[in-house]
């Protein structure tokens, strides 16, 4: 995705003024609050206490190229970045840097097409594409074009919008959507037709939604017309006095659905009248392969380019450790067209491989989850994040500990997602089991606490919202997971078939870890 030069130097010309700003802020200057107020349209948050500094790098689609990649590995090194982050918003964050290493990032990055420019405050965000599209056999079509050129429009428009809050955009091939975009702010479907059903006012965390169908069959070239739409909208009957209420899914209260569908359709058509709102699509398709793999092998998927084939990693909690950028970095190095593709979830796809380059990626990628269980999700976590309540991260590694020590079956359990706070970050309401940080009280004195979440779905067309069950003390959850995948592994089932018919004694179990 390539961005306007001019936007390019305008985002450069910006940059050492940010960096007087993040210094002030290392010197004591610059309260945290204020600091926060500056650096999110940067792209950066302070950590929590005196951990340093976050950078996240704007990657459309979560797609990474050559270039870009190679530019990730030469930042670890100068830098010494030794925590990385996949985002439910397909990006990369850096972590633990200093004042200046943030800004030399941001400035080189430049170099290879990423911009930083409101990856955090009151802006448009990533625009998120499924991981695989363009890629994906039977998907209606490739929406990956279109959503990166979306994408170039909202970067284009971050220097004049004044939104009451973020605006987070997804885009879905119409046969998965691991991007959500049936419950973002903004989200188109593809359509068996070539065009595209559009949902928005949609959102987890607190007062979560599922999206509203406010158009049906919108052409492709329309994309940018609905985008224009919904930033109407959201800055006419947005809330800008409460922070807490400012999200779109709040749109929902303030309008009503058939008024918010009624001021987005007349948004729309006056969107359609505007010669600033056209979109310029490029395509790009991988050659094919000459040779074939006898499949199936794991983690490997065949894409719809013949003799093509994308390689799954699901490093632990979505963390990237230096070692293993170098590792993809060189896999990338080797192919003639290869090049990564980021999932919500916190994988990533190696795409684009021959036959012949499938085995040294699947090598270089070995230390990935090796069952449903340990590829679950979780946001950064309270040791990381201002907001933070609980450590995600902290739980995760401790339940997997758990879990592989009790020897359970690779289908005992499912993938589960947890976030530290409210906000879920980590997803835990869009998720068959979910997880989220809170205090648990206990003789009038709080302990680490997470509440279960049971019966989210985010599979397209059978969107659900999971809801609480009990909190547990976080010291709890490993032993309550273990004791469950014992029930499951007693009944000769795996995990999905048995939850049909024992989501009471799921219920049960749990209840005995809430006491």
């Amino acid at each position: 995705m390539q961005h306007n030069q001019n936007l390019k130097e305008r985002f450069r010309s910006e940059i050492p003024g940010f960096a007087e700003k993040a210094r002030a802020f290392a010197a004591g200057e610059i309260d945290r609050k204020a600091y926060k107020g500056i650096s999110g349209g940067f792209g950066s948050y302070a950590q929590r206490g005196e951990t340093g500094n976050m950078l996240r790098l704007r990657l459309p689609g979560g797609r990474v190229t050559k270039q870009q990649l190679a530019f990730l590995a030469k930042s670890v090194d100068e830098h010494n970045v030794q925590r990385m982050k996949i985002t439910t918003c397909q990006t990369i964050q850096l972590h633990d840097l200093t004042a200046d290493s943030v800004a030399d990032m941001m400035e080189k990055a430049i170099d290879c097409d990423i911009i930083t420019r409101g990856g955090g405050g009151d802006h448009p965000r990533n625009v998120m594409v499924n991981p695989l599209s363009g890629l994906e056999k039977g998907e209606y079509f490739d929406v990956r074009p279109v959503a990166e050129a979306v994408g170039r429009h909202l970067v284009e428009r971050i220097w004049t919008l004044k939104m009451p809050r973020k605006l987070k955009v997804a885009f879905s091939n119409g046969v998965s959507d691991e991007v959500h975009a049936t419950f973002r702010d903004l989200g188109f479907v593809a359509r068996k037709d070539g065009a595209f059903d559009v949902y928005c006012a949609g959102g987890l965390g607190p007062n979560p939604k599922l999206g509203l169908l406010v158009a049906q069959a919108l052409p492709v070239q329309d994309a940018a017309c609905a985008v224009e739409a919904m930033i109407d909208v959201f800055c006419t009957h947005g809330n800008y006095e409460n922070r807490a209420k400012a999200r779109t899914r709040y749109l929902r209260e303030t309008l009503g659905d058939e008024g918010l569908r009624t001021a987005f359709a007349e948004a729309l058509k006056k969107a359609a009248g505007r010669d600033d709102v056209q979109l310029e699509i490029a395509d790009w398709q991988p050659e094919p392969g000459k040779e074939e793999l006898t499949l199936p092998m794991p983690r490997v998927t065949e894409q719809k380019q013949h003799g093509l084939y994308a390689v799954k990693y699901h490093p632990a909690g979505g963390l990237l450790t230096p070692d293993a950028v170098h590792r993809l970095n060189q896999v990338i190095g080797n192919s003639a067209q290869a090049e990564l593709r980021l999932d919500p979830c916190g994988a990533v796809y190696v795409v684009n491989l021959t036959a012949g380059e499938v085995p040294e990626a699947l090598e270089a990628t070995k230390d990935s989850a090796q069952t449903v269980f340990e590829s679950s999700t979780a946001c950064i976590g309270a040791s990381t994040c201002q907001q933070g309540v609980r450590d995600s991260q902290a739980l995760l590694t401790e339940c997997v500990k758990a879990v592989r020590e009790a020897g359970l079956a690779a289908n005992a359990l499912p993938k589960v997602a947890i976030s530290g706070c409210p906000s879920s970050c980590g997803t835990h309401q869009a998720s068959a089991m979910g997880f989220v940080g809170g205090v648990k009280m206990i003789d009038k004195v709080a302990h680490p606490a997470f509440t279960l979440f049971l019966g989210g779905c985010d599979a397209l067309g059978k969107e659900t919202l999971g809801t609480p069950v009990c909190a547990m003390l976080q010291a709890e959850v490993p032993a309550f997971l273990v004791e469950l995948g014992r029930a499951v592994e007693q009944s000769g089932k795996g995990f999905d078939e048995w939850m049909k018919t024992n989501e009471e004694t799921l219920r049960t179990i749990a209840q005995k870890y809430a006491k």
